[in-house]
């Protein structure tokens, strides 16, 4: 999240008119992330996030927003998109899409613990098989055709050592990715559940928010996006076995994994590590100008590449089953 589009509070409340939602008590703009514009927005009628989208375009949209409202209405704790009086989910403000969605209690965590990780885990699970029969499709936008453009962009502003793994790798997800992608089991994906997009309150899993990186794709490269950012050791970038097995075996405990999926976990560690390290390359060295803006360091999924490469020892192995 962040601010591309400053809004001015004329304009917010011609748009906020649109909606049944009362009238403005606090308006401010949100600096974390790198995609969208993004402000926490308070009514006389409750508290939302106000998103105008700088890239997706309005025909994109409804996949995201209809995701959301799906997964709503199955119980999940996710943002619901809002309906303007005229009955749409979104609504253009400066001329760029818009929503609106609840905001969801809680706060994300920077040092979750094994406990915390096991309802993570449990919770995408929960997200895949209630997504299951959600009927609109639209690939991960983020997947391995964007690498393959993105990639080229990159490679003048790195290290020699640096181009050699990045070309390296994306010839290896190249060679296995599209085969995987034909055989493993897949459905819409979160595809970026880091930390920052899940709220803890009092001790439980109380939101998943951001959508807008989902898409379709295998269910255990959402999965291995996840375990990247909450079982990884900040310095190695080893996984940290005990929160590492809370995830799988709560993940697995409501979806339990097949022998193809086992064998391919650890092409899907590289392939989640490599998708943002691109990503973070491409933020760093092919910026977009922001009023607000917190780049994130490449360097960690840099590492991350490096040591799921290695083959080390641990749950960087074929997954086991569920107990």
């Amino acid at each position: 999240m962040a601010v591309f589009t400053p809004v001015e509070p004329d304009a917010l409340a011609t748009w906020l008119a649109s909606y049944d939602v009362g009238t403005v008590r606090e308006f401010r703009g949100i600096p974390s992330g790198i995609e969208n514009s993004n402000f926490f927005l308070t009514t006389t009628a409750g508290a939302f996030v106000l998103t105008i989208f700088e890239r997706l375009r309005a025909y994109e949209l409804p996949f995201y927003l209809e995701l959301m409202r799906h997964l709503a209405d199955r119980g999940l704790p996710c943002p619901r998109p809002l309906a303007t009086r005229a009955g749409a989910l979104q609504c253009p403000l400066y001329g760029k899409p818009a929503a609106l969605v609840t905001r969801l209690e809680g706060a994300s965590l920077t040092d979750p613990d094994a406990t915390q990780c096991a309802s993570v885990g449990a919770t995408l699970a929960r997200m895949h098989l209630a997504a299951h029969d959600f009927g609109a499709q639209q690939p991960n936008l983020r997947g391995l055709d964007w690498w393959r453009a993105t990639v080229p962009l990159i490679l003048p502003h790195l290290a020699a050592d640096q181009r050699s793994l990045l070309a390296d790798e994306l010839e290896f997800q190249n060679l296995h990715l599209p085969q995987l992608l034909a055989r493993l089991p897949q459905g819409p994906v979160h595809a970026d559940l880091f930390r920052d997009n899940v709220l803890f309150k009092d001790g439980q899993l109380c939101g998943l928010i951001d959508f807008y990186f989902a898409g379709c794709d295998t269910w255990l490269f959402d999965l291995a996006v996840a375990a990247n950012d909450w079982c990884a050791d900040p310095l190695s970038g080893a996984p940290v076995n005990d929160k590492a097995r809370a995830l799988y075996d709560s993940y697995a405990g409501l979806r339990p994994f097949g022998d193809e999926e086992r064998t391919a976990w650890p092409i899907m560690q590289r392939a989640a590590a490599l998708r943002f390290w691109v990503s973070r390359l491409a933020d760093l060295h092919l910026p977009r100008q922001a009023q607000m803006l917190t780049p994130h360091d490449p360097a960690r999924f840099e590492l991350l590449l490096r040591q799921r490469r290695s083959g080390a020892a641990g749950l960087l192995a074929p997954l086991p089953g569920a107990r």
